[in-house]
């Protein structure tokens, strides 16, 4: 039965492709199926503040683009709609994995998953999306699951090793925000005890925001002097990503101005958070100044160079014969 009210499933389109909006009487999710299980709304309706960013280009069906050039960056950049994407099995640049050329960000993202109703009651709404990998020989799940009365997002995330084969991934969720809700003066809050891991070169050189790593928030300034990496810079401040890390089993973090949005998820599954910032800095390709962004991405594995290097240094999840990994992420929005 159709409902208005409670837990509620919607089906549609948006911009030709698949969605799926799960909505209470807080918040609403939409989710394209077809387009790599993307979230591309995550609206607090109280305050009609939507924690998704939106990138300047907008949505683009990736079966609509014809490729203008051989490139694996932009196979991911140029269908690039900021929101929140699935990445697996490696993260960052292209990279090779044991013969396996994958491109920026890998597979799972570019891809269309099925998609199957768990649920669809006043009480609670929940979809299944499935997806197998096409170089490697993995199979993903992801569940959402949206309850009445509450303003948290739940998911369950399962990557299976479909092989006989001992083999490695790196898998990520690339959570960004922007404007409006994202602002200078912003904070971010972690627990007690989190280490910064400076990314090895500046991502928009010859400028970049962290010298050295050290405790978390305050950390040696690229210019000179200390940075405070809990406060959200003004616009036009230097590009640059970190790696976090010392969760514990379960990592968590806040980001908040007037309102706010807590993520926490099982960091024995994904240890690291990468912490990107990209405010105007970067005047090129692909961002061209029109970028007010910083990512906060609970991830397996690191730095943001692909697979390979993520075996190389050891941080690469790894996944035995037949095993399965599973993940549970909760984002609930905080006054």
């Amino acid at each position: 039965m159709r409902r208005n009210w409670a837990a509620r499933l919607r089906h549609g389109t948006i911009d030709g492709l698949r969605a799926v909006t799960l909505e209470n009487e807080r918040l609403r999710v939409t989710v394209l199926p077809g387009k790599g299980g993307d979230v591309v709304e995550l609206l607090h309706k109280p305050t009609d503040t939507d924690f998704v960013w939106l990138a300047p280009q907008g949505l683009r069906d990736p079966r609509d683009h014809l490729q203008g050039a051989a490139d694996d960056v932009a196979q991911f950049i140029d269908h690039y709609e900021g929101g929140w994407q699935e990445i697996f099995p490696s993260g960052g640049a292209p990279s090779e994995y044991r013969g396996a050329r994958l491109a920026q960000h890998g597979e799972v993202s570019g891809l269309p998953w099925e998609c199957e109703v768990l649920a669809d009651s006043p009480e609670e709404v929940a979809v299944r999306l499935r997806v197998r990998t096409r170089r490697l020989p993995y199979r993903m799940e992801k569940v959402f699951r949206l309850r009445s009365g509450t303003a948290a997002l739940e998911v369950e995330g399962r990557a299976t090793n479909e092989s006989g084969l001992r083999l490695h991934a790196m898998w990520g969720q690339h959570i960004v925000y922007g404007p409006p809700f994202l602002r200078p003066g912003a904070r971010i809050r972690l627990p007690e005890g989190v280490t910064v891991i400076p990314h090895e070169s500046a991502i928009n050189p010859p400028e970049r925001r962290v010298r050295a790593g050290g405790p978390w928030p305050v950390v040696p300034a690229h210019g000179g002097g200390e940075t405070d990496l809990s406060v959200v810079q003004e616009p036009g401040a230097p590009s640059d990503i970190v790696y976090l890390t010392g969760f514990g089993d379960e990592g968590w973090y806040e980001i908040s101005g007037d309102i706010g949005m807590r993520v926490s998820w099982d960091a024995t599954v994904l240890p690291y958070l990468w912490m990107w910032q990209e405010l105007g800095a970067s005047t090129g390709y692909p961002w061209w100044g029109r970028a007010y962004t910083v990512g906060l991405e609970p991830f397996a594995g690191m730095p943001t160079d692909g697979l390979a290097a993520a075996v190389a240094n050891g941080t690469a999840l790894v996944l035995d014969p037949h095993e399965t990994k599973v993940l549970r992420l909760r984002a609930e929005v905080v006054r």
